[in-house]
């Protein structure tokens, strides 16, 4: 286990995959960053350095529970790039993970040489996702056999009479079978103060961070997925036309993990990307 010191002393931890050049990678949740793995084996062209967010995972808990918030954690991220002793870094950022990669190019973006945001959120940005854009996405998989079932747990859901998340857990994946069912497992937060609070108020001002990504020069990746409800193809598109260099990639047959449904497509498009 790595680890290096947040500036207010909180202890984090990191791991390491591959080697080569470096890429940090941002994890959503916040949840342990196990869940990345590999990504699919970018590993072979890059070396990962993957975080795990204060309070999860490895890394302690703080003493201040605000500082969970997300517009607070770039700082963890800056003393992480300080630590690796990198002028600048290319950073990858998943789901929830890309409100905070969004946040650090915002304010550091020289210290940003690529951004590529995979499955990314879009709070930090102030894109709204309506109930009637995930449904119309969902209706995509009503051939699969667990449809019936989720799509009424949506449907409740989307009406504030349900709460049934895990029934809509297979919405989050290219295919529902057994090794898709552990890895959504594996990826849910334990920390769930650390879940609360990232999107506390004051952890996001959209406008602002509009106006610097505006002025970010560095080439933007944004890897969304076929069918992915979390963040679908139409809001990553609408996020990538914030940026002056981006580009927009859509994985065929994906949902909120495009390297685990079909790993050497990810692997291709993200290494491609990063060089």
């Amino acid at each position: 286990m790595h680890t290096f010191s947040a500036p207010d002393g909180t202890l984090l931890a990191y791991r390491t995959h591959g080697s080569g050049d470096p890429v940090v990678c941002l994890p959503g949740g916040p949840a342990d960053s196990a869940y990345l793995g590999d990504l699919g084996g970018l590993s072979a062209h890059r070396r990962l350095i993957v975080p795990d967010l204060r309070g999860t995972g490895r890394s302690a808990r703080p003493e201040d529970p605000s500082s969970y918030r997300c517009d607070r954690l770039v700082d963890d991220v800056e003393a992480l790039r300080t630590h690796l002793g990198l002028p600048a870094m290319d950073l990858l950022a998943h789901s929830a993970g890309a409100n905070l990669a969004v946040q650090y190019a915002a304010r550091f973006p020289h210290r940003v040489s690529r951004l590529a945001l995979i499955a990314p959120g879009t709070r930090a940005v102030g894109i709204e996702i309506t109930g009637e854009a995930r449904r119309a996405l969902a209706r995509l998989r009503s051939d699969q056999p667990w449809f019936p079932d989720a799509f009424a747990a949506l449907e409740a859901i989307s009406a504030g009479t349900g709460s049934d998340w895990d029934a809509i857990a297979p919405f989050f994946c290219g295919r529902w079978d057994d090794r898709a069912r552990r890895h959504h497992a594996a990826g849910q937060p334990v920390n769930m103060e650390a879940v609360a609070l990232f999107a506390a108020e004051g952890a996001f001002d959209p406008q602002t961070t509009r106006t610097a990504l505006a002025a970010f020069a560095a080439p933007v990746l944004l890897l969304a997925g076929e069918f992915d409800l979390n963040s679908p193809p139409g809001s990553t598109a609408e996020f990538a036309g914030l940026f002056p260099n981006s580009s927009l990639a859509v994985q065929p047959g994906a949902g909120h993990y495009p390297w685990i449904d079909d790993a050497d497509r990810f692997t291709a498009t993200a290494a491609a990307f990063l060089g």
